[in-house]
Formats: C-alpha cells, sequence, structure tokens
C-alpha cells in the first residue's frame, strides 16, 4: 500500500492545486496532466481507493468501519440501545449518509478518459475501474436509502439536475448493473497479490454480493412489486460467484488446523491470500493501523458488543447435530455448553483455553465482566497481546471480501432459485463446516428443518436447506458487517427485537470458573458480599441500583439467562427498512420528499 499512498497524495495535491503548481488553470492542466497518458490515469484512478486507507466518506467500507459494522445487528447486545430503534429518538435530523462527493470524482473521471492518444483497451480498464466504484458508491446508497437519483455525468453548482428528485429503484439498480457488468468485463488487472486492488475477480465478488442483496430483497419485500424480477438477480449472483469459484484460483485457508485457520484470517498482519481477496492492508512505516483492540477490549472507547445466547446456539456440534437438539441445552452452564462445537465459534469468542499475552507473561484470559454483558465476548478481530489494547495500534489487517462469502453467495442464490444440488452443498456450506471441524452432513443437502431456527429466527421458511444456508451466512460471516443488510434483504427486521440474553447462571453468590483453569472468575449478587474472593469479578443483577432499574438482571431473578437492557423497549417498524433522507438535504431539494414513515 506504501507506493499507492504516494500516489494518493500526488494526486490529492493535483486534484485541489495544480494551478499553484503549474500556474495555468486548473482544467487545462487535468486535461494535460492525466488524461492523456495511462500513468495519468492510474494516478487520478487511485483516489478511488481512499476509503481503504482512512476514514473518509464510504465507497468501500474503511478497517474501523467493519470491525464496527455489527454494533447494531440481531445478534448483537451493546452498552446502549441504538438510537435507531428507540421510538421518537431518530429521525431525519439525526439521519446521516446523503454525501455525494465521491461521485462527482468518479463522474468526471468517466467523462474525461477517452483520448485517442491512449489505447482503447487501456481506455476501457480504466472506465471499467470507475464504474465499479460508482456501482458500490450506488449499492450503499439504495441499500441505505432505496430511490436515489441517478447522476452519471459530472455536476458544477449551476447545474439545474442537482435538484431534480429521486429515480426509482428498479433504475437505479439496473444501472449499478450494468456498471458492473462493464467493469468485470473489461477491468484487465487479474491478479494482486497485496489484496489491496480491485481485480476482475474482486468485480465478479462484489457482482454476486450485489445481486444476491437484490434479488432476494425483492423477493421477500413484496411491497415493492419487483418480485418478477428477483430470479433474474439471483442467477445474476449464481453465475457471477461461479466464476470467481471456477477461475478466480481462491480456496478456503486450512492452514493451522480447524483450531486456527479460521480466525487466521482476522488477525494476520499480511492478508491471507488464497482466502482474502480484498483487504484494507496496514502499513506500520506510514503509521497506517486500525483501533480493532482499544474497541472490542475498553470497557469505555467502544460499545462493549457481545454476542446473544440465541445466536449462540446456532452453532452446531462437531457432529452436525443441532446443539438445540441437546436435552437440557437450555441450562447448560457456560463452560458445558462450549464444548464440543463448531470450531469457530472457539475462534470467534472467549472460551475453553483462551490465553493473552500480557507484559510478555501468556495469561488465561477468560471473558471479562468488565466488558461483556452476556458472556460471550468476541476475539474475532482483536489481537491476543495486551499492548495492542489501547488506541489505534493493531497492525492485522482487515478483511473487505473473502472467498468464503462467494461460496455462501452462489449456495444461499442456488437454494433461492431451487437449483442447489448435493455437489454444490458439498463444495460450500459443507466444505466451510469442514474447515470448522464438523464431522457430518458435508456432502449432502439437509432434509428436515431445525425447529430452533424456524422459531427463533425465519418462522416462514419451511425449506430446510435455505434454514441451514442462513445459519451458515450468520455463523460465518458474523461481525463482518453485514448482518444488518442480511436481515433487512429477508425481510426480518424484527430480529432486532430479540432480548439480549447470555449464559445462564445456576445461582446467585456462586463463584464460576469460566474456563476451568481452577480460578473462579466472576460472581452475580443481589447483596454483594462483605467480603470477596481476590480476583473474581462480582456483578450486581439485583431489581434496582441507586433506586434506578439494573440492566443487567437475571431471566428468573435469582438464576437463569442473564439479560441486558430488557427493561428499554425495541420495537422494529416497517419504516426501518430506510434510512430517511436527512433533513438538511430535503430543505436544500424539497423534490427528493421522504421514505415512508419518516
Amino acid at each position: 500500500m506504501k507506493s499507492y499512498y504516494s500516489l494518493l497524495v500526488g494526486v490529492g495535491l493535483f486534484l485541489t492545486g495544480c494551478s499553484d503548481l503549474e500556474q495555468i488553470p486548473e482544467s487545462t492542466a487535468s486535461k494535460t496532466a492525466v488524461f492523456s497518458s495511462e500513468k495519468g490515469l492510474e494516478l487520478y484512478a487511485n483516489s478511488f481507493y481512499t476509503p481503504l486507507t482512512g476514514p473518509d466518506f464510504s465507497i468501500l467500507p474503511t478497517a474501523n468501519s467493519i470491525i464496527r459494522a455489527d454494533e447494531m445487528a440481531d445478534y448483537s447486545a451493546r452498552t446502549q440501545v441504538p438510537d435507531f430503534l428507540r421510538d421518537g429518538a431518530y429521525g431525519p435530523r439525526q439521519s446521516s449518509g446523503w454525501d455525494w462527493r465521491a461521485l462527482r470524482n468518479i463522474n468526471y473521471f468517466i467523462a474525461n478518459v477517452p483520448n485517442p492518444a491512449i489505447a482503447p483497451d487501456v481506455q476501457r480498464h480504466y472506465i471499467g475501474l470507475a464504474r465499479f466504484f460508482r456501482a458500490l458508491f450506488y449499492f450503499d446508497k439504495v441499500k441505505r436509502f432505496g430511490d436515489v437519483p441517478w447522476i452519471n455525468k459530472p455536476q458544477d453548482i449551476t447545474d439545474q439536475t442537482l435538484y431534480n428528485g429521486r429515480d426509482s429503484r428498479a433504475m437505479v439498480m439496473d444501472s449499478v448493473l450494468a456498471d458492473l457488468d462493464y467493469a468485470t468485463q473489461n477491468i484487465r488487472t487479474t491478479s494482486d497479490n497485496s489484496r489491496s486492488l480491485i481485480t476482475k475477480s474482486v468485480a465478479y465478488g462484489f457482482k454476486s454480493r450485489v445481486c444476491l442483496f437484490e434479488g432476494t430483497f425483492r423477493k421477500y419485500r413484496t411491497s415493492y412489486n419487483l418480485g418478477s424480477t428477483a430470479s433474474k438477480w439471483l442467477t445474476e449472483a449464481v453465475n457471477a460467484a461461479d466464476k470467481v469459484m471456477k477461475e478466480g484460483g481462491f480456496s478456503l485457508n486450512e492452514a493451522g488446523g480447524t483450531d486456527k485457520s479460521y480466525r487466521q484470517l482476522f488477525i494476520n498482519k499480511t492478508p491471507v491470500t488464497n482466502e482474502i481477496m480484498l483487504s484494507a492492508v496496514v502499513d506500520p512505516t506510514l503509521s497506517v493501523y486500525n483501533d480493532a483492540n482499544w474497541w472490542w477490549t475498553s470497557a469505555t472507547y467502544g460499545s462493549r458488543v457481545s454476542l446473544i445466547r440465541t445466536f449462540v446456539n446456532t452453532y452446531l456440534n462437531s457432529d452436525g447435530t443441532p446443539f438445540t437438539s441437546k436435552a437440557g441445552y437450555e441450562t447448560l452452564p457456560f463452560t458445558e455448553e462450549v464444548k464440543n462445537r463448531d470450531k469457530r465459534l472457539q475462534q470467534t469468542i472467549r472460551m475453553g483455553n483462551y490465553t493473552r499475552v500480557n507484559g510478555g507473561a501468556v495469561e488465561a484470559a477468560p471473558p471479562i465482566f468488565s466488558y461483556t454483558y452476556t458472556g460471550y465476548m468476541p476475539i474475532k478481530w482483536s489481537l491476543d497481546d495486551t499492548y495492542y489494547d489501547g488506541g489505534t495500534r493493531n497492525d492485522n489487517s482487515i478483511s473487505i471480501m473473502r472467498y468464503a462469502e462467494i461460496l455462501l453467495n452462489y449456495a444461499e442464490a442456488k437454494t433461492e432459485l431451487g437449483t442447489l444440488t448435493d455437489d454444490d452443498w458439498a463444495k460450500t456450506v459443507g466444505a466451510l463446516r469442514k474447515r470448522a471441524g464438523i464431522t457430518s452432513g458435508l456432502t449432502t443437502k439437509p432434509a428436515v428443518a431445525d425447529p430452533y431456527l424456524k422459531a427463533n429466527y425465519f418462522p416462514d421458511i419451511a425449506d430446510p436447506v435455505l434454514l441451514e444456508v442462513r445459519r451458515e451466512r450468520g455463523i460465518e460471516l458474523a461481525l463482518e458487517g453485514f448482518r444488518f443488510y442480511d436481515i433487512i434483504r429477508w425481510n426480518r427486521g424484527q430480529l432486532m427485537e430479540q432480548t439480549w440474553n447470555g449464559f445462564y447462571v445456576p445461582a446467585l453468590d456462586k463463584p464460576l470458573d469460566l474456563n476451568e483453569d481452577g480460578k473462579n472468575d466472576v460472581v452475580f449478587y443481589k447483596t454483594k458480599p462483605a467480603t470477596q474472593l481476590p480476583g473474581v469479578t462480582y456483578v450486581n443483577v439485583a431489581e434496582t441500583v441507586n433506586g434506578v432499574a439494573n440492566p443487567q438482571r437475571l431471566k428468573n431473578d435469582t438464576y437463569g439467562e442473564l439479560t441486558w437492557l430488557a427493561n428499554i423497549p425495541r420495537k422494529w417498524d416497517a419504516k426501518y427498512y430506510l434510512y430517511p433522507i436527512p433533513e438538511n438535504d430535503r430543505l436544500l431539494n424539497p423534490k427528493l420528499g421522504q421514505n415512508p414513515g419518516w
């Protein structure tokens, strides 16, 4: 990324200050210095990558935005209920994201690339790259706001089309698909060992992501009357994913075995290149880091996101059977419920023999209740040395796209179309489960619908294969920023009302050893004992604390699942499927209108 950072600095100076450097009009400098050579096009095109290296307005997600993206998800308990889900706390005045600066940069480039001095295939490559980024820009906008204005040319402040209304979702997404088709057909870059560039495979991978989203959105969000076109988008998703699977040269990482191969993808300094397709790559020499540890281990800086028990229950047993088919699973203590499970669980949360390095010493690291509210404390993105816990210090590269997602996109789209075969299952869901140490159900599609998934997640889905594909997607991509918009496209926003529940506590005042190392870790109490055990965290679960309702309780008062913030209602409303258009932008352009309910 170092060379690209230098190019980004250069293009930034060029775009903002050519007249100072050249003493000629900026527009003349633009045409001469950039659009008359391939090197100039490369220099300009690198400006599209800025979201990968900093907290700019987003086309691609940044490292820091990915590691915290699932703080608003159905499986995430956190310090506070999001304002978005609290009645009257969020509206057009609080809304954001109506930012169009990146689009003008892209459209200006596309309009000025044609030049007889540059070979046609070179022009097509760079236009393809720009149209890829335009597609991503619009995909982000459509997911958030629905109908948006389609703008495919550079505009200045005197252009009256700036004040047009919004175009239909169907029209905009057809244009997005056309951009992605052009990009996949014309981007020339087929390999990139740094995993920081847009290649042909990455373009196909993003196409599969976009088309799966739109196909399922149209199928399940029936109020849009676009259901008849859903199969077209799902077919496009299958074909794009198939292209990556057959020609991309990627594979699932299995180095380190079932105990380590999954988490390696998220804590390595350099991207694990056989599986990672695109990454936000760190560069210590340029002080490009992320703050994953600070956010995921701090009691004050982050949102203290913890997984909820309802979701943890979806992780299969290692023999491939549902954990919830085990008699008495509801009252199993933490140390027992995490044993003999899908190996991704122990690579996603603190459990078992997990350790951390503290000042050079290796120490046992059970869940700590100065961070977690549920006991299921994530480790997926954070490094195992406490040195990284304060400030922006992390040097692990952050995956933006990996091959596992492509397999899941393929499996889900084919399942929705009714064309998934046993062979398809084996090379997608089966392969992912095999990597996670699961020993059965890897080569043939399931024939029986899991009643737990139906009761707690998808009551309207009868197809056992689709239920399992959705289970697999939730587990494999947990905490990678997909979940909120997955439940949006599945029309299951009500999942955001799930109780924030934690592990089972058998009794008050009973010390619990959470990692079976012979040392007690936590006690839950209603009246704090006069003498406390050293090294043990005491958690108050009384009805009130200092006269205020206690957000941390036990489900049955003196025993049962932990609950967090059960006293603050979260009510899903149909309007939440789209964000409101920000008030200030509507004041500037009343023709934008407003999304339903806002």
